[in-house]
């Protein structure tokens, strides 16, 4: 089990367990749920999960397992690093700053905008 491997597993092991979490799915999921969902064979992930343990990263919980709050601080930055360009604004859209979050005029002014300037292009 190589260092570079480690870092690799744990991060998507991190990210799937937050993300795992945070729809509803599993809690604590078992080594076996886990390597469905990753694709990795049991065997090989149970080494990686008792490592994770010993590190802090996961707890034990019934059957199953659970990210600590060192876990869930680094699955929960991994997930956004992630998927970090699929959460920005695209093309036209408003980010969270913008003006027109003030009020429902606002809004429909800002949309206006952006349609009409859009029809310009």
């Amino acid at each position: 089990m190589g260092e570079l491997e480690v870092l690799k597993v744990r991060d998507e092991l991190l990210q799937a367990m937050y993300w795992m979490r945070a729809e509803g799915l599993a809690d604590t999921p078992t080594v076996k749920e886990l390597s469905t969902f990753l694709a990795v064979p049991a065997d090989t992930l149970g080494a990686y999960v008792e490592r994770f343990v010993a590190d802090d990263y996961l707890a034990p919980a019934g059957e199953g397992y659970q990210l600590t709050a060192v876990g869930e601080e680094a699955g929960k930055r991994g997930f956004a690093d992630e998927f970090a360009d699929l959460t920005k604004p695209g093309h036209g859209e408003c980010d969270d700053d913008c003006w027109c979050h003030d009020s429902p005029e606002a809004a429909a002014d800002c949309i206006e905008g952006r349609v009409t300037e859009h029809a310009h292009h």
